[in-house]
Protein backbone atom coordinates (compact mmCIF):
# COMPACT_ATOMS: atom_id res chain seq x y z
CA UNK A 1 0.00 0.00 0.00
CA UNK A 2 1.48 3.32 -1.06
CA UNK A 3 1.77 6.10 1.54
CA UNK A 4 -0.46 9.13 1.16
CA UNK A 5 0.72 12.16 -0.80
CA UNK A 6 0.02 15.84 -1.06
CA UNK A 7 -1.47 17.15 -4.30
CA UNK A 8 0.90 19.99 -5.18
CA UNK A 9 2.50 19.31 -8.56
CA UNK A 10 0.79 19.94 -11.89
CA UNK A 11 0.17 16.35 -12.95
CA UNK A 12 0.11 14.41 -15.14
CA UNK A 13 2.92 15.99 -17.13
CA UNK A 14 2.64 15.70 -20.88
CA UNK A 15 4.63 13.47 -23.21
CA UNK A 16 5.90 14.61 -26.61
CA UNK A 17 8.04 13.02 -29.29
CA UNK A 18 11.32 14.60 -30.34
CA UNK A 19 11.22 15.14 -34.08
CA UNK A 20 12.46 12.35 -36.26
CA UNK A 21 15.96 12.78 -37.58
CA UNK A 22 17.42 14.56 -34.58
CA UNK A 23 18.95 11.47 -32.99
CA UNK A 24 21.58 9.37 -34.79
CA UNK A 25 19.25 6.38 -34.74
CA UNK A 26 15.96 5.12 -36.14
CA UNK A 27 14.61 4.66 -32.61
CA UNK A 28 11.76 6.93 -31.44
CA UNK A 29 12.62 9.21 -28.51
CA UNK A 30 9.94 10.88 -26.40
CA UNK A 31 10.10 13.42 -23.57
CA UNK A 32 8.17 13.23 -20.30
CA UNK A 33 7.94 16.93 -19.43
CA UNK A 34 8.53 16.88 -15.70
CA UNK A 35 10.05 20.33 -16.13
CA UNK A 36 6.39 21.41 -16.23
CA UNK A 37 5.30 20.25 -12.76
CA UNK A 38 4.62 23.87 -11.78
CA UNK A 39 6.41 27.23 -11.97
CA UNK A 40 7.95 27.51 -8.50
CA UNK A 41 8.01 23.72 -8.11
CA UNK A 42 9.25 22.93 -11.61
CA UNK A 43 11.19 19.72 -12.02
CA UNK A 44 11.25 16.24 -10.54
CA UNK A 45 11.81 17.14 -6.88
CA UNK A 46 8.24 18.14 -6.14
CA UNK A 47 7.02 14.61 -6.92
CA UNK A 48 9.18 13.32 -4.06
CA UNK A 49 8.16 16.18 -1.78
CA UNK A 50 4.49 15.29 -2.23
CA UNK A 51 5.25 12.19 -0.16
CA UNK A 52 7.95 13.37 2.24
CA UNK A 53 6.21 16.62 3.19
CA UNK A 54 2.93 14.75 3.64
CA UNK A 55 4.77 12.56 6.13
CA UNK A 56 6.08 15.71 7.85
CA UNK A 57 2.55 17.09 8.18
CA UNK A 58 1.23 13.74 9.41
CA UNK A 59 3.86 13.96 12.16
CA UNK A 60 2.73 17.50 13.10
CA UNK A 61 5.98 19.10 11.93
CA UNK A 62 6.02 22.87 11.39
CA UNK A 63 9.49 23.22 9.87
CA UNK A 64 11.36 21.64 6.96
CA UNK A 65 15.16 21.26 6.90
CA UNK A 66 17.07 20.14 3.84
CA UNK A 67 20.33 20.62 1.95
CA UNK A 68 21.87 20.91 -1.49
CA UNK A 69 24.20 22.90 -3.70
CA UNK A 70 23.83 26.67 -3.94
CA UNK A 71 21.71 26.17 -7.10
CA UNK A 72 19.83 23.13 -5.79
CA UNK A 73 16.51 22.51 -7.54
CA UNK A 74 15.46 20.40 -4.58
CA UNK A 75 16.16 23.17 -2.07
CA UNK A 76 14.17 25.66 -4.16
CA UNK A 77 11.25 23.24 -4.49
CA UNK A 78 11.30 22.60 -0.74
CA UNK A 79 11.26 26.34 -0.04
CA UNK A 80 8.30 26.76 -2.42
CA UNK A 81 6.32 23.91 -0.85
CA UNK A 82 7.05 25.24 2.64
CA UNK A 83 5.87 28.73 1.70
CA UNK A 84 2.71 27.35 0.11
CA UNK A 85 1.87 25.32 3.22
CA UNK A 86 2.88 27.93 5.78
CA UNK A 87 5.86 25.95 7.08
CA UNK A 88 9.24 27.35 8.12
CA UNK A 89 12.14 26.23 5.93
CA UNK A 90 15.89 25.99 6.58
CA UNK A 91 18.31 25.25 3.74
CA UNK A 92 21.95 24.21 4.13
CA UNK A 93 23.50 25.25 0.81
CA UNK A 94 26.96 24.28 -0.36
CA UNK A 95 29.34 26.84 -1.82
CA UNK A 96 32.88 27.98 -1.18
CA UNK A 97 32.15 31.57 -2.08
CA UNK A 98 29.37 33.98 -1.15
CA UNK A 99 27.41 34.67 -4.31
CA UNK A 100 24.90 37.31 -5.30
CA UNK A 101 21.46 35.65 -5.24
CA UNK A 102 20.46 34.44 -8.69
CA UNK A 103 18.73 31.42 -10.20
CA UNK A 104 17.47 28.95 -7.61
CA UNK A 105 19.35 30.77 -4.84
CA UNK A 106 17.42 33.96 -5.62
CA UNK A 107 14.13 32.07 -5.44
CA UNK A 108 15.14 30.49 -2.11
CA UNK A 109 15.49 33.99 -0.67
CA UNK A 110 12.27 35.23 -2.25
CA UNK A 111 10.35 32.26 -0.85
CA UNK A 112 11.47 33.11 2.67
CA UNK A 113 13.78 30.19 3.41
CA UNK A 114 16.43 30.62 6.08
CA UNK A 115 19.74 30.05 4.29
CA UNK A 116 22.75 28.43 6.00
CA UNK A 117 25.82 28.67 3.75
CA UNK A 118 28.34 25.87 4.34
CA UNK A 119 31.57 24.92 2.60
CA UNK A 120 31.98 21.95 0.27
CA UNK A 121 33.99 20.18 2.97
CA UNK A 122 31.33 20.83 5.62
CA UNK A 123 28.68 19.60 3.23
CA UNK A 124 30.53 16.43 2.34
CA UNK A 125 31.38 15.42 5.89
CA UNK A 126 28.98 17.16 8.25
CA UNK A 127 25.69 18.09 6.56
CA UNK A 128 23.69 15.40 8.36
CA UNK A 129 25.10 16.44 11.72
CA UNK A 130 24.41 20.10 11.01
CA UNK A 131 20.79 19.39 10.12
CA UNK A 132 20.32 17.23 13.22
CA UNK A 133 21.87 19.92 15.43
CA UNK A 134 19.48 22.51 14.02
CA UNK A 135 16.54 20.16 14.52
CA UNK A 136 17.55 19.79 18.17
CA UNK A 137 17.91 23.56 18.68
CA UNK A 138 14.53 24.19 17.12
CA UNK A 139 12.95 21.56 19.38
CA UNK A 140 14.24 23.49 22.38
CA UNK A 141 12.19 26.48 21.19
CA UNK A 142 9.04 24.42 20.72
CA UNK A 143 9.42 23.80 16.98
CA UNK A 144 9.16 20.37 15.38
CA UNK A 145 11.36 20.01 12.31
CA UNK A 146 11.36 17.32 9.64
CA UNK A 147 14.66 16.61 7.89
CA UNK A 148 14.56 15.86 4.17
CA UNK A 149 17.84 14.45 2.80
CA UNK A 150 19.59 15.67 -0.32
CA UNK A 151 17.23 15.46 -3.28
CA UNK A 152 14.49 13.91 -1.08
CA UNK A 153 16.16 10.66 -2.05
CA UNK A 154 15.12 8.36 0.76
CA UNK A 155 12.57 5.52 0.93
CA UNK A 156 9.51 7.79 1.29
CA UNK A 157 10.80 10.08 -1.47
CA UNK A 158 11.13 7.23 -3.95
CA UNK A 159 7.35 6.97 -4.07
CA UNK A 160 7.36 10.16 -6.15
CA UNK A 161 8.66 8.28 -9.18
CA UNK A 162 6.90 5.08 -8.26
CA UNK A 163 3.76 7.15 -8.80
CA UNK A 164 5.25 8.73 -11.95
CA UNK A 165 5.83 5.28 -13.42
CA UNK A 166 2.16 4.45 -12.87
CA UNK A 167 1.28 7.76 -14.53
CA UNK A 168 3.36 6.71 -17.54
CA UNK A 169 1.53 3.37 -17.77
CA UNK A 170 -1.78 5.23 -17.94
CA UNK A 171 -0.46 7.63 -20.56
CA UNK A 172 0.69 4.74 -22.72
CA UNK A 173 -2.97 3.76 -23.07
CA UNK A 174 -3.91 7.35 -23.89
CA UNK A 175 -1.15 7.79 -26.49
CA UNK A 176 -1.31 4.20 -27.77
CA UNK A 177 2.42 3.68 -27.38
CA UNK A 178 4.60 1.25 -25.44
CA UNK A 179 7.79 2.66 -23.92
CA UNK A 180 10.25 -0.20 -23.65
CA UNK A 181 12.98 2.03 -22.19
CA UNK A 182 12.77 4.90 -19.68
CA UNK A 183 15.81 7.16 -19.22
CA UNK A 184 16.54 9.65 -16.44
CA UNK A 185 19.43 11.55 -14.91
CA UNK A 186 20.77 10.18 -11.62
CA UNK A 187 22.09 12.76 -9.17
CA UNK A 188 20.97 11.58 -5.73
CA UNK A 189 19.22 8.36 -6.70
CA UNK A 190 15.59 8.79 -5.68
CA UNK A 191 14.09 9.33 -9.13
CA UNK A 192 15.87 6.34 -10.61
CA UNK A 193 15.08 4.12 -7.62
CA UNK A 194 11.39 4.97 -7.72
CA UNK A 195 11.16 4.02 -11.39
CA UNK A 196 13.06 0.78 -10.79
CA UNK A 197 10.87 -0.21 -7.83
CA UNK A 198 7.66 0.49 -9.75
CA UNK A 199 8.90 -1.46 -12.77
CA UNK A 200 9.62 -4.43 -10.51
CA UNK A 201 6.35 -4.12 -8.55
CA UNK A 202 4.20 -3.98 -11.68
CA UNK A 203 6.29 -6.61 -13.49
CA UNK A 204 6.30 -4.18 -16.41
CA UNK A 205 9.53 -5.48 -17.97
CA UNK A 206 10.81 -2.05 -18.99
CA UNK A 207 14.48 -1.10 -19.10
CA UNK A 208 15.09 1.72 -16.63
CA UNK A 209 18.29 3.42 -17.74
CA UNK A 210 19.95 6.01 -15.52
CA UNK A 211 22.72 8.38 -16.53
CA UNK A 212 24.74 9.40 -13.49
CA UNK A 213 25.76 13.06 -13.33
CA UNK A 214 28.04 12.60 -10.33
CA UNK A 215 29.78 9.74 -8.50
CA UNK A 216 29.66 6.44 -10.40
CA UNK A 217 27.25 3.83 -11.71
CA UNK A 218 28.30 1.40 -8.97
CA UNK A 219 27.69 4.04 -6.31
CA UNK A 220 24.10 4.58 -7.45
CA UNK A 221 23.40 0.89 -7.84
CA UNK A 222 24.33 0.55 -4.17
CA UNK A 223 22.14 3.56 -3.26
CA UNK A 224 19.19 1.97 -5.07
CA UNK A 225 19.59 -1.38 -3.31
CA UNK A 226 20.24 0.26 0.07
CA UNK A 227 16.92 2.14 -0.06
CA UNK A 228 14.95 -0.94 -1.06
CA UNK A 229 14.29 -2.29 2.42
CA UNK A 230 12.96 1.04 3.65
CA UNK A 231 10.77 1.34 0.56
CA UNK A 232 9.37 -2.16 1.15
CA UNK A 233 8.49 -1.24 4.73
CA UNK A 234 6.31 1.61 3.48
CA UNK A 235 4.84 -0.53 0.71
CA UNK A 236 4.17 -3.49 2.96
CA UNK A 237 5.44 -5.91 0.33
CA UNK A 238 8.72 -7.42 -0.79
CA UNK A 239 10.10 -6.90 -4.29
CA UNK A 240 12.17 -9.34 -6.28
CA UNK A 241 15.01 -7.09 -7.38
CA UNK A 242 18.73 -7.67 -7.79
CA UNK A 243 21.63 -5.32 -8.42
CA UNK A 244 22.26 -7.09 -11.74
CA UNK A 245 18.94 -5.76 -13.05
CA UNK A 246 20.05 -2.13 -12.67
CA UNK A 247 21.24 -0.22 -15.74
CA UNK A 248 23.21 3.00 -15.26
CA UNK A 249 25.15 4.55 -18.12
CA UNK A 250 28.43 5.82 -16.71
CA UNK A 251 30.94 8.20 -18.28
CA UNK A 252 29.04 11.48 -18.52
CA UNK A 253 29.93 13.19 -15.24
CA UNK A 254 32.42 15.37 -17.10
CA UNK A 255 34.17 17.91 -14.86
CA UNK A 256 31.95 16.93 -11.92
CA UNK A 257 28.59 17.68 -10.37
CA UNK A 258 27.16 21.02 -11.58
CA UNK A 259 30.36 21.69 -13.56
CA UNK A 260 30.31 21.79 -17.33
CA UNK A 261 32.59 21.64 -20.35
CA UNK A 262 32.17 23.90 -23.40
CA UNK A 263 31.07 20.83 -25.36
CA UNK A 264 28.23 20.17 -22.91
CA UNK A 265 27.05 23.78 -23.06
CA UNK A 266 27.18 23.69 -26.87
CA UNK A 267 25.02 20.56 -26.85
CA UNK A 268 22.41 22.19 -24.61
CA UNK A 269 22.35 25.29 -26.83
CA UNK A 270 22.09 23.27 -30.05
CA UNK A 271 19.42 20.97 -28.59
CA UNK A 272 17.28 24.01 -27.78
CA UNK A 273 17.74 25.37 -31.31
CA UNK A 274 16.89 22.04 -32.92
CA UNK A 275 13.98 20.89 -30.74
CA UNK A 276 12.57 23.92 -28.93
CA UNK A 277 13.31 22.21 -25.61
CA UNK A 278 15.64 23.75 -23.04
CA UNK A 279 17.65 21.28 -20.95
CA UNK A 280 19.43 22.17 -17.73
CA UNK A 281 23.23 21.92 -17.37
CA UNK A 282 23.32 19.83 -14.19
CA UNK A 283 20.96 16.93 -14.84
CA UNK A 284 18.92 16.62 -18.03
CA UNK A 285 21.65 18.12 -20.23
CA UNK A 286 24.27 15.57 -19.24
CA UNK A 287 21.73 12.73 -19.29
CA UNK A 288 20.57 13.65 -22.79
CA UNK A 289 24.18 13.75 -23.97
CA UNK A 290 24.55 10.24 -22.55
CA UNK A 291 21.49 9.01 -24.42
CA UNK A 292 22.53 10.72 -27.67
CA UNK A 293 26.03 9.23 -27.48
CA UNK A 294 24.71 5.75 -26.67
CA UNK A 295 22.43 5.89 -29.72
CA UNK A 296 25.25 7.20 -31.90
CA UNK A 297 27.53 4.36 -30.76
CA UNK A 298 24.82 1.71 -31.16
CA UNK A 299 25.35 0.84 -27.49
CA UNK A 300 24.29 -2.71 -26.55
CA UNK A 301 22.35 -1.27 -23.61
CA UNK A 302 19.84 0.15 -26.13
CA UNK A 303 19.95 -2.63 -28.73
CA UNK A 304 16.47 -3.91 -27.87
CA UNK A 305 14.96 -0.45 -27.40
CA UNK A 306 12.52 1.02 -29.89
CA UNK A 307 10.39 3.60 -28.05
CA UNK A 308 12.52 5.49 -25.54
CA UNK A 309 11.02 7.85 -22.95
CA UNK A 310 13.42 10.43 -21.53
CA UNK A 311 12.30 12.15 -18.34
CA UNK A 312 13.09 15.86 -18.44
CA UNK A 313 13.64 16.54 -14.74
CA UNK A 314 13.65 20.34 -14.99
CA UNK A 315 16.29 22.66 -13.59
CA UNK A 316 15.72 25.64 -15.89
CA UNK A 317 16.58 28.16 -13.14
CA UNK A 318 20.05 26.65 -12.92
CA UNK A 319 20.79 27.86 -16.46
CA UNK A 320 20.88 31.54 -15.62
CA UNK A 321 23.95 31.57 -13.34
CA UNK A 322 25.79 29.81 -16.20
CA UNK A 323 24.90 32.33 -18.91
CA UNK A 324 28.52 33.32 -19.46
CA UNK A 325 29.46 29.70 -20.26
CA UNK A 326 27.38 29.73 -23.46
CA UNK A 327 28.70 30.87 -26.83
CA UNK A 328 26.23 32.38 -29.29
Amino acid sequence: MKPHRLLIATLPTRIEQIKEGYFPSDKAVFLKRDDETGAEFSGNKVRKLEFSVREALDNQCDTLITCGGIQSNHARSTAAVAAKLGLACHLFLRTDQRLHPQGNYLLDEMLGAKIHIITADEYRHHRHDLMKELQKRLAETGKKAYIIPEGASNPIGTFGYFHAFEEILEQEKMYDVHFDTIVCAVGSGGTYAGLVYANSYHKADRKILGVNVCDSAEFFKKVTMDMLEGFEEYLGEKLTLSKEELHILDGHVGRGYALNTPTEMDFIRDFAKSTGVVLDPVYSGKAMIGLWQALKDNSPVLSSSQNILFIHTGGLFGLFPKAEEFEF
